[in-house]
């Protein structure tokens, strides 16, 4: 801006006194460097492409008729058949009543009433609380954090409470009937408070199950699954993939299996194991594997974090001999290394290069700089050649 000001200022005095700029000359130089100020704040407004490009599974018929919802509105389908099939359900939650934050909950307060769907103060503790309370008492409580960030105000409540109450009690009480949702990972312009991925936190904490989607068609089978267990569940939800996922959805409940990961592409060279929003990383990683280098890849949604399905990455393993994990959250302590430690354990033998992490690195997730920081392809496809050359 400095800089234009003083082109301008130069190309004046050639032409202009100083007095003239003062007087009608100036409203014409105000005026330039108004649009030019505009321009530039319209260029840097501009929002840049995703890091992905969301690829949606084969449509289901399995589960009767489908229709067109985004990630946010099967999360309102889940939600809305809960509340008609459950009266003891409620929802709760920082401005649920008005639709939710990214209009999860929109229109369900109308729907079944104030006493069923209703806002809390901004107090995450508490809202996790009266859930706990809730559960314990007999409703099916659907708690809302605004954002992932917000949980850890909340986090001795879960940690010390939620995953405790049945063994503490020697099974006489639970609060099994509590769900927790959270949007979660990167938005593309989210920064510090607005993109993290804590679900490392979570999966220390035994008495508790932790859930991440892929997609629409996952979201709400999973989400009901979370709903209907008998141990209190974290349902995170890429933030990111609430319109930008679009799928074929069934219109009545169905549940999908918890702590069972998915093959989604069988291979031959190498296992790639994700969750969320990472696996349409991996599915284009995956691809310009087989094009560009000839390698076949294995890849696997872990969708549950805890507890995680073993078995299913072993045996891939076993067979490709190589392991890549990949998530945006921060590689130290990230649920990577759990992974990895126990494939370690479990098929050192069969092993024929490291256990490679491609994740977010140890800083606060930034603003600017998200495109450097995310685990994209080329660093997802940089660790396959760097496994296939060991």
């Amino acid at each position: 801006m400095a800089a234009s000001a003083r082109v301008l200022f130069r190309g004046a005095n050639s032409k202009l006194s100083l007095s003239s700029v003062k007087s009608g000359s100036y409203n014409y130089l105000r005026v330039t460097l108004l649009t030019l100020s505009c321009n530039s704040h319209v260029k840097s407004q501009r929002r840049h492409a995703a890091h992905f490009t969301f690829q949606p599974d084969p449509v289901t018929t399995q589960y009767g008729p489908t229709q067109k919802m985004n990630l946010f509105q099967s999360v309102t389908s889940a939600l809305d058949n809960t509340l008609a099939s459950d009266p003891t359900a409620v929802i709760f939650g920082e401005d649920v009543a008005f639709g939710g934050v990214f209009r999860c909950t929109v229109g369900l307060r109308d729907k079944y009433g104030k006493d069923r769907v209703f806002n809390t103060p901004l107090c995450e503790q508490g809202i996790v609380g009266f859930g706990i309370g809730a559960a314990v008492a007999g409703a099916t409580a659907i708690a809302e954090i605004q954002f992932a960030d917000y949980i850890f105000p909340a986090f001795d409540q879960i940690v010390n409470e939620a995953a405790k109450y049945r063994y503490r009690s020697g099974d006489l009480f639970d609060c099994g009937r509590l769900t927790i949702r959270a949007p979660w990972g990167c938005v593309g312009h989210g920064s510090l408070y607005h993109s993290q991925s804590p679900e490392a936190f979570f999966a220390h904490c035994p008495g508790i199950k932790v859930v991440v989607p892929r997609s629409p068609v996952q979201a709400k089978g999973l989400l009901l699954s979370c709903i209907a267990d008998q141990n209190p569940c974290i349902f995170f939800e890429p933030k990111i993939l609430y319109r930008a996922a679009v799928e074929q959805v069934p219109v009545e409940p169905y549940t999908v299996p918890l702590s069972q990961a998915e093959i989604l592409q069988e291979g031959s060279d190498v296992t790639l194991v994700a969750w969320g929003t990472q696996i349409h990383v991996m599915r284009e990683v995956a691809q310009m594997a087989q094009e560009k280098l000839g390698v076949s890849c294995e890849l696997i949604d872990l969708q549950t974090i805890l507890p995680w399905d073993t078995e299913t990455i072993c045996k891939s393993v076993v067979k490709t001999g190589r392991l890549l994990i990949s998530h945006e959250a921060p590689v130290t302590g990230g649920f990577a290394a759990e992974i990895g430690s126990t494939v370690q354990e479990e098929c050192f033998l069969n092993l024929e290069a490291p256990i490679a992490r491609v994740c977010g690195y140890d800083t606060p997730f930034p603003h600017i700089f998200e495109p450097f920081y995310i685990p994209d392809k080329w660093k997802c496809f940089e660790a396959i050649k760097k496994m296939i050359n060991f």
